[in-house]
């Protein structure tokens, strides 16, 4: 019998993309799927809108706001899959996502511990637009290579590539709800523990939706999301020395400390503190963070914090201009047809 695959929807305040969202999972061509929403108390439409999919076999399930993560883990306990697809409720998946990935396990003693990704591109509004890079992570690994070339190389492995044979996400154990910002780096750190290998499949497509500021991963000046990033990358550290405390582990998870200390530089100087301490315990030594050069001058006129506001606040307004043309040409496109 071909497994089941539960399709896991965390939404909150989603009514403009979960249509589109669920409307890509229930085209699947993998017949046997479940698709279960967790509406996570939000406060506009996403509700009724993943309620209009219930003919499609769509379940939607619904509890007061506790978080992405929260909302994660109550989509698992309902689920009874084989096979586990995360789903944020504004991406989307290719029809043919899930059954290519599954008509590359040819080789069935091996399903149990083999989780597999796949390729994905960044959109705006037009899916068709969407902007494809490989990265060192776009290959079949070993689970200690993938997180090793994650930190070396600064790159990650987006939320819906993945498809993950149950066994493994039981053993990995819930998504950590203290986590705000990088809980799905964290999540996939402890799923990769619990498997043999990392199956690459290229043509399993996912388009990933660019929402800026907007996004649970943006930390910007929150306090709040600073503390919870560094703790999310000291479990990363534990979890790579876990399988090997050898000298390229330890200067790997160096690097990875030296290309984030930027998120807690200068507001938090306790964090990078503590983030250089960390680094010392692997014999390293963090530098100072610098500014890549359209910021240095301001730096060295303004201070740290200026330049670092205006690292943040200048890619952001970039980032809202390309959108809003995407979103007119997106809207011309739909009123010509």
């Amino acid at each position: 019998m071909e497994p089941l695959v539960s399709i896991l929807i965390p939404a909150f305040n989603a009514q403009a993309t979960i249509a589109d969202t669920l409307a890509s999972a229930v085209r699947q061509t993998w017949r046997r799927k479940e698709i279960i929403v967790v509406d996570d108390g939000s406060r506009d439409r996403t509700r009724s809108v993943a309620g209009a999919f219930a003919g499609d076999g769509v379940r939607v399930v619904t509890q007061e706001n506790q978080g992405a993560a929260a909302a994660r883990n109550t989509a698992f306990s309902s689920s009874a899959g084989d096979y586990i697809q995360w789903l944020d409720a504004d991406d989307l998946m290719a029809p043919d996502k899930i059954a290519v990935q599954l008509d590359a396990l040819n080789d069935r003693s091996s399903r149990e511990r083999t989780v597999l990704s796949g390729s994905w591109g960044r959109f705006f509004h037009r899916p068709s637009r969407a902007s494809f890079a490989p990265s060192g992570l776009w290959s079949d690994l070993t689970p200690l290579e993938w997180l090793l070339r994650k930190m070396e190389q600064n790159t990650y492995m987006q939320t819906a590539t993945w498809l993950v044979p149950r066994a493994v996400s039981e053993a990995a154990g819930p998504w950590d709800t203290r986590l705000l910002g990088d809980d799905d780096g964290e999540y996939f750190c402890r799923v990769l523990l619990q498997c043999d290998r990392v199956r690459f499949v290229p043509d399993a497509k996912v388009f990933y939706r660019m929402s800026g500021s907007g996004s649970l991963s943006y930390i910007g000046h929150s306090d709040r999301k600073m503390e919870a990033q560094l703790r999310s990358m000291r479990l990363h550290i534990a979890y790579v020395r876990s399988l090997d405390d050898g000298d390229r582990a330890r200067n790997a998870c160096v690097t990875y400390l030296q290309n984030w200390l930027i998120n807690f530089y200068p507001e938090r100087p306790d964090l990078v503190e503590e983030a250089s301490e960390l680094a010392r315990t692997l014999g390293g030594d963090l530098k100072r963070p610098r500014f890549s050069w359209k910021y240095s001058g301001l730096a060295a006129t303004l201070g740290a914090s200026a330049a670092k506001r205006a690292q943040i606040l200048l890619p952001r307004l970039r980032w809202s201009l390309v959108a809003h043309w995407d979103r007119m040409m997106f809207r011309l496109r739909e009123e010509s047809l």
